[in-house]
């Protein structure tokens, strides 16, 4: 199992979130605040199994808007789940 976190601009959070859920990934939202600027963010935790990240992966490029001024359009880490649970 898998865990991405993906910090993407407070723009873009609503369709990569659609995107996400529509293609059946779980997502939860965060909102959050980070950069120079201080520019709104919002981190998304995407819990997968490992043969579904690059699909996940795939949905936040296509859906992550091109920056201006060569910003990044998002942040993406993959981590590994040790144990998971939900009581």
């Amino acid at each position: 199992m898998k865990l991405i976190f993906a910090i993407v601009r407070d723009a873009d959070s609503d369709s990569v979130t659609q995107a996400l859920t529509s293609a059946n990934f779980r997502v939860t939202r965060v909102a959050s605040t980070g950069g120079l600027l201080r520019r709104g963010m919002t981190t998304l935790l995407i819990g997968l199994e490992a043969e579904q990240v690059e699909a996940a992966i795939q949905v936040l490029h296509e859906k992550c808007t091109p920056a201006a001024e060569g910003g990044k359009r998002a942040i993406i880490f993959v981590v590994p789940v040790d144990r998971f649970e939900q009581i």
